[in-house]
């Protein structure tokens, strides 16, 4: 994981593990699939991935000198949960286009068949 104040290198992993564009990424949360994975907390009516997806949208669609350090926290969480999740895959090729696995990272911005 980056240092926190090296924004330079956090700019350069995100834009390495969100390989969705961010039109992709709406046309992604605006189906069925992507609203039945992920954790929802606290009662909350959209799960922490679904409501990054749309953070992650914000963040790529900002120049790089809009950026704002809650920008790069977010890209951080971002790094490290596509990170994490990958290394959790299924195991069974045929199994990860209609993956919860798959679904869960497609929230975060990142598509593993790409």
């Amino acid at each position: 994981m980056p240092k926190q104040d090296d924004h330079e290198t956090v700019w350069k992993h995100f834009h390495q593990v969100v390989n969705m564009a961010p039109a992709e990424i709406e046309t992604w949360l605006d189906t069925a699939e992507s609203r039945k994975v992920g954790i929802k907390r606290d009662g909350a009516s959209e799960s922490v991935g679904h409501a990054s997806g749309r953070r992650i949208v914000t963040i790529l669609r900002k120049s790089k000198a809009e950026l704002d350090g809650g920008d790069y926290a977010h890209m951080r969480k971002v790094i490290g949960y596509v990170r994490r999740h990958r290394a959790q895959g299924p195991h069974e090729s045929h199994r990860v286009p209609t993956s919860r696995w798959r679904y869960s990272l497609m929230n975060w911005g990142h598509d593993p068949l790409k």
